[in-house]
C-alpha cells in the first residue's frame, strides 16, 4: 500500500478488514481461499452484522486489493453475495439558531475550526489536514485536497473568518519558526510530494493550519514531526458544545456539513452548486438534503397552519 502511495488511514482500514476476513474463516490463509469465502464474509456483514452499504463496500475494496495487488489473484464474480439492504437515514441537521448556540458555547480553542466546518462544508478530516497553501484569504476560497475519491475541489471561505484565520496563521508561523530553529523535520507529507520536493516538509506553505500543540513520532517514517490537530479533540469539543447548548439532537462535527448544505438549499442556492461545494460525485447524494429542509418543496405550508389561522385547507 505504501508502494502505491495509499494514505496511512486507508492502510489501517484495509488491514482491519483483511484481519476480520481471516478471523471469520478461522485463520485460514487468504491464498487458500477465494471468491466463495469473500462472498460469505461480505454477506455475513449484510445479514449478520447489518452493516451499512458503504462499510460493506469498504471491506470489499480491501479484499480486492489483497487478492489483486498482494496475492496476484483475480476474484472475479462473487457467487451468492448479498448486499446490505439497510435503508439510509436522513441526516441530522441543525437550524441556524442551533448552530449559533453551539458555536457560542464551544471551547474557545476549537471555535474557529468548528466555524470553518460549518462555513465551508468540509469533512472533519479535510479540515484538520488543511495546509497554509490551501487558504486563499484574498479571493475568499479554500482548496480542499484529497477528499473522498482523492479529488480536489474549491469551497467558499466565509468573509467573517478572514481576520480570525489570519490570526491563526500568525500563531502557526511562530510554531513553524521554532521548529525550524530547533532542527525538527517539519510536517508529514504525501509520499509523492516528499519524493518530488524533499524540503517541502520544512517550508511554510506546507504547514498545517491547525497543528498539534506538540511533536509526535510519525508512524511511517519514525521521524519526530508536528502532526495536525487530532480529530478526537474536535469531536469531543463538538459533543460538549451540543450538551452545553441543550440540544436534543445527536449532532456531531459532520452535522455541521449537513447543516451547511441544507441552509444553502433553503437560501435558494442551485443544487448543482451545492454538489460541487460538497464534492459529491452524484447529485442524488446531494438531493437527500431536500428532504430535511425547513420548507420542503417550494414554500409548502401545512394545512393545519391554514386551518388554525382561519384560512382554507
Amino acid at each position: 500500500m505504501r508502494f502505491h502511495h495509499y494514505a496511512f488511514r486507508t492502510e489501517e482500514v484495509y488491514w482491519h478488514w483483511i484481519r476480520q476476513f481471516i478471523f471469520f474463516h478461522n485463520k485460514r490463509h487468504p491464498k487458500d481461499m477465494g471468491p466463495e469465502e469473500v462472498s460469505a464474509f461480505l454477506s455475513h456483514m449484510a445479514t449478520g452484522q447489518k452493516a451499512a452499504k458503504a462499510t460493506q463496500q469498504q471491506a470489499l475494496n480491501a479484499l480486492v486489493f489483497l487478492y489483486r495487488d498482494v496475492l496476484l489473484k483475480s476474484l472475479g464474480q462473487l457467487p451468492g453475495m448479498k448486499w446490505t439492504n439497510r435503508l439510509a437515514h436522513l441526516p441530522v441537521v441543525l437550524t441556524k439558531d442551533e448552530v449559533r448556540r453551539v458555536l457560542a458555547v464551544a471551547d474557545a480553542r476549537y471555535v474557529l475550526p468548528l466555524r470553518l466546518l460549518y462555513g465551508t462544508g468540509m469533512r472533519l478530516m479535510e479540515l484538520i489536514r488543511l495546509r497554509v497553501k490551501d487558504l486563499d484569504l484574498e479571493r475568499g476560497q479554500v482548496v480542499i485536497r484529497g477528499g473522498k475519491g482523492q479529488k480536489d475541489r474549491l469551497s467558499v471561505l466565509p468573509d467573517t473568518l478572514r481576520t480570525d484565520l489570519q490570526a491563526q496563521l500568525d500563531r502557526v508561523r511562530i510554531f513553524w519558526q521554532q521548529d525550524v530553529q530547533t532542527g525538527n523535520a517539519g510536517v508529514s507529507l504525501p509520499p509523492e510530494v516528499e519524493k518530488k520536493y524533499p524540503n517541502a516538509a520544512r517550508e511554510w506553505p506546507w504547514q498545517h493550519v491547525f497543528p498539534a500543540a506538540g511533536l509526535s513520532r510519525d508512524p511511517v517514517s519514525g521521524r519526530l514531526l508536528r502532526h495536525h490537530l487530532q480529530e478526537d479533540n474536535l469531536q469531543r469539543a463538538m459533543k460538549i458544545a451540543v450538551s452545553r447548548a441543550r440540544l436534543s439532537k445527536d449532532a456531531t462535527c459532520h452535522t455541521l456539513r449537513h447543516s451547511f448544505a441544507t441552509h444553502l438549499l433553503e437560501a435558494g442556492t442551485d443544487i448543482r452548486t451545492v454538489q460541487d461545494l460538497l464534492g459529491h460525485k452524484d447529485v442524488s447524494t446531494t438531493q437527500i438534503y431536500t428532504h430535511v429542509m425547513a420548507k420542503p418543496g417550494i414554500g409548502v405550508r401545512s394545512p393545519l397552519d391554514n386551518l388554525e389561522q382561519g384560512g382554507r385547507c
